[in-house]
């Protein structure tokens, strides 16, 4: 039976808050530049409506942007005391928060996603970011990274387009924490939450140089990774990039840390409370719009339990609400752009083709925008594109197990090794668990937690380094990383 959707008023957040410029140029040296290359829009996602103009920074800009940071970094933030560079850190936690409504409406506005998520998870998380990496800026010989961490210099940062400002923030805090500068590149899909950091930093009188921020697609983040003066890479985006930077960082002195794309297993055992393990697994898989690297989007359910885990996840996604991202009743927003659109369809028709059973609660979708159905599928292979390959969309694939060894081995059955989910009310399964499966992060009887103090990273083709937490911290000092 089909639950009754209660019909909710709708209730969008307003768009005042918010100013946006017809045209943004590159933030770099402490100021807002023209750049050299072809300028391109930002679209707003739920609507293709064009939000701005946004410059493209070229060969010449980035090495502009480059310099700036180099001579910061050995003029003023490289010789500035710890407990001053927190304060510089502190304060951009602080206005973050004193402008937390206006980051959250663009975050939405520029990627799609539910203003809900943008304003109870993106920004609060960020802010927390640089408010613990803050506490970390002049405590950095007690953290066991050796008797005088020393920084790289300047950290060339690439970011992507599912969590705009809160990658932004997992790369800039533990850089400027640990004394290093940044230069660092939006995606071109979801520029705007990073340019509005580039006021932020204004507001808190951060010294000239110390961040930069250059916009462009592909060719601007290359221009960054091969560049001679930077020190230290740090990505987080697709594998197929991922190797390209590796390849290209081969051989230099550069360090590099990599997040990189996940085809996690959330795995449901017999005992496990099943309407809380549902929850886990709908936001597992649906949250952000599945643009999640370690989005639960393989759901392995012991064989004795699986219709009935089934039955509810269908019932529980009829409840979903799709629509406006600004309405603070949508659970699903829109998709970040018309090309991931197309992956996704073509996924799932794959699904289909190899024999899979799909299925999605009724749902109109609006007709202007880039919009895709929360999504299940029955019936998967193992072999099967859609239980192998990472979608980055709202579809999930349902697979069942007998056995816990069944369990590990088929959700180690993967090139990934990003994040697992385990559902279970035994300890020592759930301990048992984590020690076999080959992910970075192993969540139990919880999905998609995190917080600024512990470390996330990847295995395999998801990649390698730890962001967050000490682990991430000594990514960016010259003689931390192999003591941990």
């Amino acid at each position: 039976m089909t639950p009754k959707k209660f019909d909710y008023a709708p209730a969008p957040e307003s768009r005042s808050v918010v100013s946006l410029q017809p045209s943004y140029g590159l933030f770099v040296n402490g100021e807002f530049v023209d750049g050299h290359g072809a300028s391109f829009k930002s679209i707003n996602p739920a609507t293709e409506e064009p939000l701005a103009e946004v410059a493209a920074a070229d060969a010449s800009d980035v090495d502009a942007a480059v310099r700036a940071a180099r001579t910061a970094y050995t003029r003023v933030w490289s010789r500035m005391p710890g407990s001053e560079r927190a304060k510089y850190v502190y304060r951009i936690a602080r206005i973050m928060q004193e402008r937390a409504r206006e980051l959250a409406v663009l975050e939405t506005l520029d990627n799609g996603k539910p203003i809900k998520e943008s304003r109870d998870v993106d920004v609060p998380t960020a802010a927390a970011h640089f408010f613990y990496h803050a506490g970390w800026a002049d405590k950095l010989e007690h953290a066991g990274l050796g008797p005088d961490p020393r920084s790289l210099g300047v950290a060339g940062q690439v970011i992507p387009w599912n969590f705009p400002l809160l990658m932004l923030a997992w790369k800039i805090a533990p850089a400027l924490a640990t004394g290093n500068t940044v230069v660092l590149k939006p995606a071109e899909t979801t520029p705007l939450t990073a340019l509005l950091f580039a006021e932020i930093c204004q507001q808190a009188d951060l010294p000239p140089g110390v961040v930069n921020i250059v916009t462009g697609a592909g060719d601007t983040g290359r221009a960054l990774v091969e560049h001679d003066g930077v020190d230290k890479v740090a990505f987080t985006g697709s594998t197929e990039v991922g190797k390209a930077i590796a390849r290209a960082v081969a051989g230099t002195r550069k360090r590099v840390t990599l997040e990189l794309g996940g085809k996690a297993a959330n795995i449901v055992f017999d005992d496990a409370p099943i309407d809380q393990a549902v929850e886990g697994v709908v936001n597992g898989i649906f949250f952000n719009q599945g643009h999640v690297c370690c989005a639960g989007s393989r759901l392995l359910v012991q064989e004795s339990v699986a219709d009935e885990v089934v039955r509810r996840l269908q019932r529980r996604m009829s409840t979903l609400r799709l629509g406006d991202p600004l309405d603070k009743n949508t659970d699903i927003g829109a998709i970040n752009s018309a090309e991931q659109l197309d992956r996704i369809v073509e996924l799932t028709a794959a699904g289909e083709a190899d024999g899979g059973t799909r299925w999605s609660p009724p749902c109109e979708l609006p007709d202007r925008g880039f919009w895709f159905a929360p999504t299940v599928f029955t019936d998967v292979s193992q072999t099967d594109r859609i239980a192998t390959e990472e979608i980055f969309g709202p579809v999930l694939s349902v697979l069942t197990f007998r056995t816990p060894q069944e369990a590990v081995a088929k959700a180690n059955n993967t090139p990934y090794g990003l994040s697992a989910g385990v559902w279970t009310e035994k300890g020592s399964r759930s301990l048992w668990m984590a020690d076999q499966l080959r992910a970075g992060v192993v969540w139990a009887n919880t999905f998609n937690r995190f917080d600024p103090t512990s470390p996330f990273g990847g295995y395999k083709e998801s990649g390698y380094g730890r962001e967050g937490g000490v682990h991430g911290l000594a990514a960016y000092l010259a003689d931390g990383e192999g003591d941990l």
